[in-house]
Parts: C-alpha cells; sequence; structure tokens
C-alpha cells in the first residue's frame, strides 16, 4: 500500500508514500503491516490516527511515540492482507498483481518480466527486467494492450529495441 518516507513531527508520527491512485481508501484500514522490504518478515501495527496531508499520509502508530521511534521505520513498506482489499472490477489490477507476469510484444516477443512499478504522477511505468536490463514501459493504453494474468502476461505495443 505504501513507503515510510519519514518522521513526520516530534511524537513518533509517520508519513506514507502510497501505491494508489486514490490514497484516501488507506485511511480506512486500522491495521498495517509493516516490513524492511516485501520479501522480510512483516509485524502488525494498529493505527491509532491517520489522515491525508498534501501527497502522503500521515498516521500515528501504536507504540512509536517518538521521532526516533518513526525514524527506524523509514523505508519499511506497508501493506495489509490481500483478504482485506477490495475486490477488483475486471479491467482493474493491483500493481502486486502484475509483479512477475512476461511481458511480450505484439509480434509474440518475451522482453521480460515485471520487476516493479513506478509511480510518475501522470501514470505508473512498469519496470521490465530480461537479462540484467531494464526497460521502462509506461502503463498507458497507447502501450499496454492487455494485462491477462490467468496467461501469466502483459502484451504490449513495444519493440525490443527501445
Amino acid at each position: 500500500m505504501g513507503r515510510l518516507l519519514a518522521p513526520f513531527g516530534i511524537k513518533g508520527w509517520v508519513r506514507l508514500k502510497p501505491f494508489t491512485a486514490a490514497p484516501e481508501t488507506l485511511l480506512a484500514y486500522k491495521t498495517w503491516w509493516l516490513a524492511p522490504d516485501e520479501s522480510k518478515e512483516w509485524t502488525r501495527y494498529r493505527v491509532a490516527e491517520a489522515q491525508i496531508h498534501g501527497g502522503s499520509i500521515i498516521a500515528a502508530i501504536e507504540g512509536i511515540a517518538s521521532r526516533e521511534a518513526a525514524q527506524g521505520l523509514r523505508g519499511f513498506v506497508a501493506g495489509v492482507p490481500r483478504k482485506s482489499l477490495p475486490k477488483t472490477a475486471p479491467d482493474e489490477h493491483y500493481w502486486s498483481d502484475l509483479v512477475g507476469l512476461n511481458v511480450v510484444n505484439r509480434a509474440g516477443r518475451t522482453l521480460g518480466r515485471v520487476a516493479g512499478l513506478l509511480d510518475t504522477g501522470a501514470h505508473p511505468v512498469l519496470r521490465v527486467e530480461s537479462d540484467g536490463a531494464e526497460r521502462l514501459i509506461p502503463m498507458v493504453p497507447a502501450y499496454v494492450d492487455t494485462i491477462e494474468p490467468a496467461a501469466g502476461r502483459i502484451v504490449v505495443d513495444w519493440q525490443e529495441d527501445y
């Protein structure tokens, strides 16, 4: 759902950069799971209070009562259990569902696998890795033809030499 950026104030509040187009929806979750990165063990925290602040969310997390304690969480990822998330519409996808999918172009050439997504503000960008190289493909209808999680792929209008 996001990444903790830095402490906010002196009472242990944290600032979260949301990984969603609608950050206000994250305010409904009273429990966040935090980890140094997605591959590490997640720890459950209760959110005492949270609010939108500019383009981020600031939150008071139970057990984090000082700026120094909040600083210790800097860079952690925040998430919620998958079962807590609302169902997506047929044309909607959670970013986490796209990671690991093969990316193929219209000619059927595999360009790599989705390693992650970037939020540029204007639109998300697919980070596609192959043989140590990375391609950045804007996730807009002009370049992304179909997203087929069941088939394990995303079809794009993108040439191998881009």
